[in-house]
């Protein structure tokens, strides 16, 4: 299941997020932070898969822009 999804540039400034469950909105500023910190702080010759807290962000960098995506750890990263 995906828990959200979260548009961001290099900066850090989210451009799109969609949000599949009920969060609280400075629980979505925190998530949008750590999700961003981990991601570009990440070498590039890793996997694009991260485990973060009970989930598991896969995220892919295109033209300057982080798409991420938050799914349970269970779930098949490749569909």
């Amino acid at each position: 299941m995906i828990h959200f999804l979260l548009l961001q540039n290099r900066q850090g400034k989210t451009r799109l997020a969609k949000w599949y469950g009920c969060y609280e909105q400075d629980e979505k500023i925190q998530l949008e932070n750590e999700v961003h910190r981990l991601v570009t702080q990440r070498n590039p010759k890793f996997t694009n898969f991260i485990e973060f807290r009970k989930y598991k962000i896969v995220y892919r960098r295109y033209a300057g822009l982080y798409f991420s995506l938050c799914v349970d750890t269970n779930d098949n990263e490749y569909l």
